[in-house]
């Protein structure tokens, strides 16, 4: 592949070389658009089997959490997004088109419409580098939070995978990603590789003012609407508050934790490790509701488009 960057193979090859710090410093854009036509994932696959499963949102605030740890990926959403503004309404224009990406008759089309929002998303950090949404570091990274998603919340909230099904998972991550037609010059090629990447990653975490803004309700409690008293929402939020700060923290990384200043102890661990465990147990319970119920709209219409009903598809480990 060629991007409109990298001009020559030797260019791309040279390039593979960078490690991430001197790659995001580059802060170049790095489109390829010489995809192949017949790239899709499709209901064969582990993503579509378990990405679009309702249980995938107990794992957003890891998903949107690790990506804005990352301060690059930090600052573009406070330069760029309304997420102080408006955070449910980012999260509903986001999330369709990385679905549809997966999940459509044209994976293409959704994917650079994915990677074309960002070409305008640039800017400087607090020491003074450039960064740019579509450096390939940059972006990979991004994408690695969803490979994650699908491999945590699985083997977390549904059933616990095989190493063989983790490497599939992350190989469909692979074909996934080149659907957004941008660069993959340090995308670890391998599961061995990509759990190393991972952790490197998770050691450069920072306390962005987004990711701070975001964790910010579990720290002091999830707002109330307006219209709702203070002390009657207290009442009423205590149960959400409680979930909040023991099951959606107990998805994050440590590094996260830390950097968000939310405490997690031993007890708080067993009570997540019961709730994670009752979650599996309950998965042939799951696999028995109706798809509109199971799974989103758009994965879904996915398997409803092809025939398939994915209930019954890899509920033991290969």
């Amino acid at each position: 592949m060629t991007s409109t960057h990298e001009s020559t193979g030797e260019a791309v090859e040279g390039s593979a070389s960078l490690s991430f710090d001197q790659g995001i410093r580059e802060a170049v854009p790095m489109p390829v658009d010489d995809l192949d036509p017949d790239l899709r994932l499709g209901p064969d696959s582990l993503v579509w089997k378990f990405y679009g499963d309702v249980r995938g949102v107990l794992g957003f605030q890891r998903l949107a959490g690790t990506e804005n740890c990352i301060e690059q990926l930090g600052k573009a959403v406070e330069d760029h997004s309304v997420i102080f503004s408006d955070t449910l309404g980012r999260a509903r224009r986001s999330g369709p088109p990385i679905m549809k990406t997966v999940y459509s008759e044209d994976p293409h089309k959704w994917g650079r419409t994915v990677r074309d929002f960002h070409k305008p998303i640039k800017g400087t950090i607090s020491d003074g580098s450039r960064y740019h949404a579509l450096n390939p570091e940059l972006f990979y990274w991004a994408h690695a939070t969803f490979v994650d998603q699908v491999l945590y919340i699985t083997d977390t909230f549904v059933r616990r995978l095989s190493y063989d099904e983790k490497v599939q998972i992350f190989e469909e991550g692979k074909l996934w990603y080149q659907l957004y037609g941008v660069s993959a010059r340090n995308q670890p090629q391998t599961y061995e590789e990509f759990l190393e990447y991972w952790d490197g990653m998770l050691d450069r975490f920072v306390p962005t003012k987004t990711i701070t803004y975001a964790t910010g309700y579990i720290r002091k409690g999830i707002p109330g609407p307006r219209q709702v008293p203070a002390p009657v929402w207290r009442v009423l939020a205590a149960p959400l508050n409680a979930f909040a700060r023991n099951i959606v923290v107990g998805t994050l990384p440590p590094q996260m934790r830390e950097v968000c200043g939310l405490e997690w102890d031993g007890r708080k661990e067993k009570r997540f490790q019961r709730f994670a465990k009752t979650m599996r147990a309950l998965n042939p319970v799951f696999n028995r509701l109706p798809m509109r119920v199971l799974y989103l709209p758009w994965a879904r219409e996915a398997w409803q488009r092809v025939g398939v009903d994915p209930r019954p598809l890899f509920n033991s480990p290969a």
